[in-house]
């Protein structure tokens, strides 16, 4: 099959347009925060879900919100607690004395766009609730299955420092995430930037510069960025160096990973290098796409052993010395 990599960046450029519109829309009301942005738009373009961990106020809120905003679509935020029921997130059946029947009240997991905040505050079955509209994007209330919208996005978040009285998430269920993003502070200027807009109250309201056809339009083109074989060889390889790491010149690190990333992480690594390719502009995947989303892919799919943890090493440290050792094609 012959690709014509240059009629692909033709595509590219085009929706380059629509992209720009939605960014500068959203710079509107979010300072800095480039790294969530990019990966908010690349869970967007491949269709992912991210799990996002940062301490309060870094704007995760407002940036999905904006981005609900913009593109014209539902946006529901809601707050996970230990007494949240799977109904409260997906809805039940009401009798209604006056019909004498059962009828479907929809929860607000309905909706295009999903702020699950703090959601390993919830218990165990609140979280596997959410995991299985996230999967398998429908949701079965009492004998009736309702499908999810078409553009369905979850964006959940971590507090990585109050961990009292929560219920952390089984790595089968964090598998599910495309994205595991770490949010760091603003620097100096930007979080002036953010007192000024506050102060003066000069955040300007969002408007929709697009609509869900056009996110549509760019999910299409993302899915035929090209990926030659030997980069899809090398995405293979970092996967499979995090579950065999001496098989790839790494002995040291063979007795300090216990899990390595599934197949799902080879898949994700792929889409993540798509829409990052889409992103710069190009109409190709570089082996450089796939590290700058190898991160956020990966560091929730590495399970360290009990001696690792007692060394300190984090799977940040593992990533990096993968990165550094697999070859690069």
């Amino acid at each position: 099959m012959v690709v014509d990599v240059h009629q692909i960046k033709d595509r590219v450029a085009q929706q380059s347009e629509s992209l720009h519109r939605l960014s500068m829309e959203l710079s509107k009301t979010i300072v800095g925060q480039k790294q969530m942005l990019s990966r908010l738009l690349i869970g967007l373009l491949t269709e992912g879900h991210i799990l996002l961990e940062g301490v309060p106020g870094l704007a995760k809120t407002t940036a999905i919100k904006s981005l609900a905003q913009a593109l014209n679509t539902k946006f529901h935020r809601i707050q996970f607690t230990p007494d949240l029921l799977p109904a409260d997130l997906i809805g039940t059946m009401i009798y209604v004395p006056s019909e004498a029947e059962f009828r479907t009240r929809k929860g607000p997991i309905f909706a295009n766009f999903i702020l699950a905040d703090e959601i390993n505050r919830a218990p165990s079955k609140v979280q596997s609730a959410l995991l299985e509209a996230m999967q398998e994007r429908q949701v079965t209330i009492g004998d009736h299955t309702h499908l999810l919208p078409g553009l369905f996005l979850v964006m959940a978040t971590q507090n990585p420092i109050e961990q009292e009285g929560t219920y952390p998430l089984p790595e089968a269920q964090v598998d599910r995430f495309m994205l595991k993003v770490k949010i760091s502070y603003p620097q100096a200027e930007e979080e002036k930037q953010i007192l000024d807009m506050a102060l003066n109250d000069s955040a300007r309201p969002i408007k929709p510069v697009l609509q869900p056809e056009d996110v549509k339009a760019m999910q299409d083109v993302v899915k035929l960025i090209y990926i030659d074989d030997q980069v899809k060889q090398y995405i293979v390889n970092l996967v499979r160096s995090t579950r065999e790491p001496a098989a790839f010149g790494m002995k040291d690190l063979q007795p300090l990973v216990e899990y390595g990333g599934s197949p799902r992480a080879a898949i994700y690594l792929g889409l993540g290098g798509r829409a990052n390719a889409f992103l710069q502009g190009r109409g190709y995947v570089t082996p450089q796409d796939v590290k700058d989303v190898a991160y956020d892919v990966l560091r929730h799919r590495i399970i360290l052993t009990y001696e690792a943890e007692a060394e300190q090493l984090t799977s940040e440290e593992v990533i990096k010395t993968i990165l550094n050792t697999v070859p690069v094609p």
